[in-house]
């Protein structure tokens, strides 16, 4: 999509960061000399682990994030949890289970439901790079089937008790020591629905406090550059506990874009030996949407029961979510897909996601010989 916008003045196709990660840094490098860029910004975890071990091939290319060893720290949640436990931030209970066998053993000194956090989202598996996500498990059936849809190389896991409640971000910019950006948001909706990217979500009042323990956190670990802290507010006790960190830009950044905090801008500035000014209030109470990540929220929860979505007791029902849907009337942008003053992006993620919904319902080919159970096998499929 980002090659279809009339601000990018070249695009082109590169190895894949998960499955050849060498290649990939060879593409770019390749690419950064042909088009003599002096600024590389990799945006997925994936990339980021692929280049920062490699920087030192991009001579006098200013890539604005630290090195591959405080990224992979600050990327550890079972690191993250701990110092941020020492420095007074709330963590959800929780066991490390490096087996199966213990996360079984966890559950046990555990409420359900529970959540399963491998510690790093992106680990080796049979000597390629493989993503994972989060889990969820009700009870002890679901909990050993969710066991076995993970790696071993996802070992260990991080069992959580599940806290229900909004999400916030608190999202920073640190340069030298100095804070040059801040940020707060709240997620009103997430696809999947039981959490994840944003789908719609809200710019509100910085937490001070939240702030100073979350820039304690990064200082913790000498952060240097953008960062997203990401914590669940307790709906039983109102207390926010911290989920995760991410060293790199987030899904919901054109958020603080529109509220007035342009992250990638600032990052560059700083990088490239500017002084910008610190950025340090926003607008509050802007919204931003997400639109085709918000469509799938919207038929997930209609096509499928609560329980098959993990979603805990008190959730928005079916009428519920259609109706905040409906309600919203034309979204000022649609995540981070530009708007009418550049649409192309959004025509090629909206014929993207027809596609999508074709192949996912379509029959697969009949053949012959195979009769009708074929295609009623096929047709049941399909699924959001």
């Amino acid at each position: 999509m980002a090659g279809r916008s009339r601000f990018a003045r070249a695009r082109a196709r590169v190895a894949n960061p998960l499955r050849d990660p060498a290649r990939y840094v060879d593409d770019l490098l390749a690419l950064a000399r042909r088009w003599s860029c002096d600024v590389l910004l990799p945006v997925t975890e994936a990339s980021l682990r692929a280049v920062l071990p490699a920087r030192d091939r991009f001579a006098g290319v200013v890539i604005p994030f630290p090195d591959i060893g405080r990224f992979s720290a600050i990327s550890d949640k079972a690191m993250v949890l701990d110092a941020a436990a020492e420095l007074g931030i709330a963590v959800p209970e929780e066991r490390v289970a490096h087996t199966r066998a213990d996360a079984l053993h966890a559950a046990d000194e555990l409420a359900y439901p529970l959540v399963l956090k491998p510690s790093c989202s992106v680990v080796l598996d049979a000597g390629a790079a493989r993503q994972l996500t989060a889990a969820h498990a009700a009870n002890d059936s679901e909990l050993r089937s969710r066991l076995d849809e993970f790696p071993d190389a996802a070992f260990p896991l991080l069992v959580q008790r599940r806290i229900v409640g909004p999400g916030v971000g608190v999202f920073v910019l640190l340069h030298d020591g100095e804070v040059l950006a801040r940020f707060s948001h709240r997620r009103l909706r997430e696809k999947p629905p039981s959490g994840g990217v944003s789908t719609y979500c809200e710019s509100i009042p910085m937490d001070e406090a939240l702030y100073n323990r979350s820039l304690a956190l990064l200082r913790r670990f000498d952060w240097d550059g953008v960062a997203m802290i990401e914590y669940k507010i307790s709906e039983s006790t109102g207390v926010p506990h911290i989920m995760e960190v991410n060293g790199r830009f987030w899904g919901s950044l054109q958020l603080a874009v529109d509220a007035g905090v342009d992250f990638p801008t600032l990052l560059v500035a700083a990088a490239t030996g500017e002084r910008p000014a610190a950025v340090l209030d926003y607008r509050i109470g802007v919204r931003n949407r997400w639109w085709w990540g918000d469509v799938d929220h919207l038929l997930t929860t209609l096509i499928h029961t609560p329980a098959e979505l993990s979603l805990p007791a008190g959730a928005p029902t079916r009428r519920e979510t259609l109706r905040d849907f409906m309600r919203l009337g034309p979204p000022k942008r649609t995540g981070a897909v530009p708007g009418l003053n550049d649409p192309l992006p959004f025509v090629c993620e909206t014929l993207a996601w027809f596609g999508e919904m074709i192949a996912q319902f379509s029959p697969p080919p009949r053949r012959r010989g195979a009769g009708t159970a074929g295609i009623e096998s096929g047709a049941k499929r399909g699924s959001i």
